[in-house]
């Protein structure tokens, strides 16, 4: 098993950069699209502000700009590897919420509006905050290690 203090390229290490790839292109993707109302998920903020709004949750402006900052610079922050535990753990909690508020009451399957993708997203992130980034990241180019 690889360690994040160790100096070898296992293939556990590595494949850790395949996991910040996805979770890091479909955060980008989704932050681009709340921030910048654009692409293929362009909400706005305005939108997603009113989504929010639908389902209870106070300050939904606020709390909009804070997701859609989260996603769109902790996605970045994952694709170059860095601080990828505390970036991982914070987006594992954004998807979490959106599966309990949003997503469980329609049923497991994703093209019901169900909880399939969002739970696969809230693992995968849970799982690069407990391993850290690998050993193809920035954090590890500028030779920091520990968490």
């Amino acid at each position: 098993m690889a360690t994040q203090s160790g100096r070898g390229w296992t293939s556990e290490s590595v494949g850790l950069a395949f996991s910040r790839l996805a979770l890091g292109i479909i955060f980008v993707v989704s932050g681009v699209g709340k921030v910048f109302a654009t692409g293929p998920k362009a909400l706005g903020i305005e939108g997603f502000a009113g989504t929010l709004a639908q389902i209870g949750i106070p300050f939904p402006t606020l709390a909009a700009w804070g997701v859609g900052l989260l996603e769109l610079i902790g996605g970045i922050l994952l694709l170059v590897g860095l601080l990828t535990r505390t970036v991982a753990a914070l987006l594992a909690v954004d998807m979490a919420v959106a599966t309990a508020l949003v997503h469980l009451p329609n049923g497991f399957v994703v093209s019901d509006g169900g909880y399939e993708y969002t739970l696969v997203l809230t693992l995968s992130a849970l799982g690069l905050a407990l391993s850290g980034p690998g050993v193809v990241s920035l954090k590890r180019a500028l030779g920091r290690t520990g968490s």
